[in-house]
């Protein structure tokens, strides 16, 4: 097998301090946190950003920028940005509209950026007490703006239905061969996190694809080992688990990484450093 990639997610869109305080909130932490994960294995760093004072997610380039700067200037690690923010659709006595984005503010900071890789999730979902909104339409308009910019998109893929999306946006031309898969399993309310439905999704991708997979919460390392096994990449982070094992919180995102690594080594299969990520990605 070729050597196994793994992506840092370093924090999501819905993770708090009170549930972990090591959690990264200023693009300071966030960019070290990317930085002391890459010293220990990661080649690809997945990020969104927070408001400081509030500590929710935002779409603020400005935020988006320090974090890629201070990144870039310690370390060669591939840069990962999300483009899923903006797609919130939630209801509370009423429809709150208010987070929705257009395809080309969800993409703006990806463009100014030019980051290696960005997110691209290409269909929609209850997820959580929310539903996340992403209209065919708009992510071909996404997908086109993301090749013209040079960036490779991460197909984020949280059910079958969505591998169907994906392969008609590979057949209209917007999505440039090897393409990139995220099987994430394990979120409500996508596919659920076994092992079954992992196989089953990779046996769904289109020929010669790469992919990485995850899992939600007590389910990440089940998963990314599956995914180790099978000849898939592995992706952890606190923007997917907050634990390091049962029961005890993770200090890092770097010590979820080294663990990755440690069962990467046990069955055999070397961790990738960015150069070699650069080439199974087939990223210039």
């Amino acid at each position: 097998m070729e050597k196994v990639i793994i992506t840092v997610a370093v924090i999501g869109g819905i993770s708090q301090r009170s549930q972990n305080p090591h959690i990264p909130i200023t693009p300071k932490e966030i960019a070290e946190s990317a930085i002391d994960s890459a010293r220990e294995g990661a080649a690809i760093c997945h990020i969104h950003v927070r408001n400081p004072q509030t500590q929710q997610p935002s779409m603020d380039f400005e935020l988006y920028r320090e974090v890629v700067e201070r990144i870039r200037e310690k370390s060669d690690i591939l840069l990962n940005l999300t483009t899923g923010t903006g797609a919130r659709l939630s209801y509370d006595k009423g429809w709150d509209t208010s987070k929705l984005k257009s395809p080309d503010e969800r993409v703006n900071h990806v463009l100014k950026l030019r980051p290696e890789i960005c997110s691209l999730d290409v269909g929609s979902i209850n997820f959580g007490q929310f539903v996340f909104v992403n209209l065919i339409s708009h992510v071909g308009q996404m997908a086109q703006l993301i090749r013209e910019a040079g960036v490779k998109p991460e197909l984020e893929v949280f059910d079958m239905g969505h591998i169907r999306i994906a392969k008609h946006l590979m057949s209209k031309g917007l999505i440039a061969y090897p393409p990139l898969f995220q099987i994430c399993l394990g979120v409500p309310w996508g596919i659920e996190a076994t092992v079954e439905n992992l196989v089953r999704m990779r046996s769904s991708l289109p020929p010669n694809a790469i992919w990485h997979a995850l899992g939600i919460g007590a389910s990440e390392y089940p998963m990314v080992t599956t995914s180790i096994i099978v000849g898939g990449h592995a992706r952890v982070g606190f923007e997917d688990n907050l634990y390091f094992s049962k029961g005890i919180l993770a200090e890092s995102n770097a010590q979820l990484v080294r663990k990755t690594v440690e069962i990467a080594n046990l069955l055999d299969r070397e961790v990738a450093s960015v150069k070699e990520a650069k080439s199974i990605l087939g990223i210039g």
